[in-house]
């Protein structure tokens, strides 16, 4: 299973200038009235395949982490070092994979206001369901940073997009709005995205400040089934506030490609924390941060021992 978070983040922040989403509104959409495609259910035939193999293997674990996955204040430094200040792609748009230079802390500087958008071939049960997922989730997401993150339809900075393979016309109507000065590699990837890439998040800043985030736009495939769909959202949305990469020395972690987590773990919420904490500053870079990066991996841990 791949997800990508940031993809196309340097080029679509350079370009966030002449992007503004604050008075976006999702357009109507209503329910299907037709069957699925083809291609639509031979998706949602896999993806149901893929979450029933991964949980029959002991993966995607919904428990957080426990007496398993034991993280000393090294470890939670060593994480956060790797997952905040380092990206897993290419700024290019497409899917090149990161030159492995560290770059600047980033997360968001105003409120987060989170919008769930939905494609026309998601009924309306579905889209119920996925609300009220978000709905419950932000809470948790605002407590772990002390930032103010809600759902709302009035004036989203946030965008989560819920559309598959039969959505496409929508999908490409929305980046118009959202997104036009997207390159035509990170276009492609939101209207065709290959079978392997399950979900991902674009995150944008302004040019006063690069590395400030002002708005976000994910997309989480129509077609899961129920885990997987809940393991994009609590992934896209944490991502996209500022934890842009992976690591496969992560755990217990959703930031890490190993899948062993579905949700949000208690390691999770320390990186969210120690990301907006004060005294780590929008735009410091790796070497400015790891004295205090160290200071604040302490203070986490010693909460729970």
């Amino acid at each position: 299973m791949k997800r990508i978070a940031g993809i196309g983040l340097g080029l679509l922040t350079t370009l966030a200038a002449c992007v503004n989403t604050g008075g976006v509104t999702a357009p109507p959409v209503t329910s299907p009235s037709m069957p699925a495609s083809e291609a639509s259910a031979a998706l949602r035939s896999y993806y149901s395949s893929v979450q029933a193999d991964l949980l029959t293997r002991g993966l995607l674990r919904t428990d957080g982490g426990g007496p398993d996955t034991p993280f000393t204040p090294d470890m939670l430094a060593r994480n956060f070092e790797r997952i905040a200040f380092y990206d897993e792609y290419s700024n290019t748009g497409g899917l090149e994979r990161s030159s492995g230079q560290a770059g600047q802390l980033r997360r968001w500087s105003g409120p987060v206001k989170v919008n769930v958008e939905f494609g026309p071939s998601v009924p309306e049960s579905q889209r119920a369901t996925d609300r009220a997922t978000v709905a419950a989730y932000l809470p948790r997401l605002a407590n772990a940073t002390g930032h103010p993150i809600r759902q709302t339809t009035n004036k989203p900075n946030f965008h989560v997009l819920v559309m598959g393979a039969d959505d496409r016309n929508t999908v490409q109507s929305r980046l118009d709005s959202l997104l036009p000065n997207a390159s035509p590699k990170t276009r492609a990837l939101f209207a065709n995205p290959p079978r392997n890439i399950y979900c991902f998040v674009v995150a944008l800043a302004s040019d006063s400040n690069p590395n400030a985030y002002t708005s976000a736009v994910a997309l989480v495939r129509a077609e899961h089934p129920d885990l997987l769909r809940k393991s994009c959202f609590h992934e896209e949305i944490a991502q996209g506030l500022g934890l842009a990469n992976d690591s496969p020395e992560a755990r217990p972690s959703i930031f890490n490609d190993d899948e062993e987590f579905a949700l949000l773990t208690t390691h999770d919420e320390k990186l969210l924390s120690m990301l907006y904490d004060d005294r780590l500053g929008i735009g410091m870079s790796v070497d400015e941060a790891r004295p205090i990066v160290y200071i604040l991996a302490r203070e986490q841990t010693a909460q729970n021992f």
